[in-house]
C-alpha cells in the first residue's frame, strides 16, 4: 500500500497543479484531473445513494461499483495504469441483464423522481455520464483505455435500471413524461 495521508494539506496546489500518480504535475483544469474529478464525483453521488433506503442486493452491488470507481480514478490519474477490464464490464452487464429483465418495457421516456433512493440514483447515473464524456474528451488528446469509457457507459446504463427498480420498491413509481401536456 501506498503512503497514507498523515497530513492533508501540503501547499504544493496553490500554483494550481496538482500530482498525477505517476509523480508528474498537471494544471488543475486538465482534461485528465476533470475526468477522475468528476469519476470521484460520480463515487460520491452513489454513496448519497446508499445513504438512502435501498434493498440490500442494491446496496452490495453498488457497494462493490464505488470500490470499482476508486480504482478507475486511479487508472485515470496514472497514466498508462490498467484497474478496469472486460470482466467488470461483463460483470456489470449480467447485473443490468438481472435487475432489467423483471422491468416492463419502458414505452415513454421518464422523468428522474420516483422517490428519493431513486431520484438518487438519477443523479447519479447523470454525473456518471459526464465522466464518460469527460473521458472521451480525454481520450482524444491523451492514451484512455477503452475499457474505462466502456465501465462508465455500462454503469449509466445500470443506474438508468437501478433508479426504476427503486422507484418501484419505494411505492412511489415512475414518473413518465406526458410528451401530449403541451397539446391540451
Amino acid at each position: 500500500m501506498g503512503n497514507r495521508l498523515s497530513k492533508i494539506y501540503t501547499r504544493t496546489g496553490d500554483d494550481g497543479s496538482t500530482g498525477l500518480g505517476d509523480g508528474s504535475r498537471v494544471g488543475k483544469d486538465s482534461l485528465r484531473v476533470d475526468a477522475y474529478g468528476t469519476v470521484d464525483e460520480a463515487n460520491s453521488t452513489i454513496g448519497l445513494v446508499l445513504a438512502s433506503d435501498v434493498p440490500d442486493d442494491v446496496r452490495t452491488l453498488l457497494t462493490a461499483v464505488q470500490h470499482q470507481l476508486f480504482d478507475l480514478g486511479g487508472e485515470l490519474c496514472i497514466p498508462g495504469h490498467a484497474a478496469i477490464f472486460d470482466a467488470d464490464i461483463e460483470r456489470l452487464e449480467q447485473h443490468l441483464d438481472a435487475f432489467n429483465d423483471p422491468l416492463p418495457p419502458l414505452k415513454d421516456f421518464i422523468l428522474p423522481g420516483g422517490g428519493e433512493a431513486a431520484a438518487r440514483c438519477h443523479i447519479a447515473r447523470t454525473v456518471v455520464r459526464r465522466a464518460e464524456r469527460d473521458a472521451v474528451a480525454l481520450s482524444r488528446v491523451e492514451p484512455v483505455r477503452p475499457e474505462a469509457i466502456r465501465y462508465l457507459n455500462r454503469l449509466s446504463d445500470l443506474l438508468f435500471v437501478l433508479a426504476r427498480v427503486l422507484a418501484r420498491v419505494s411505492g412511489h413509481g415512475e414518473v413518465l413524461w406526458n410528451h401530449e401536456r403541451r397539446k391540451a
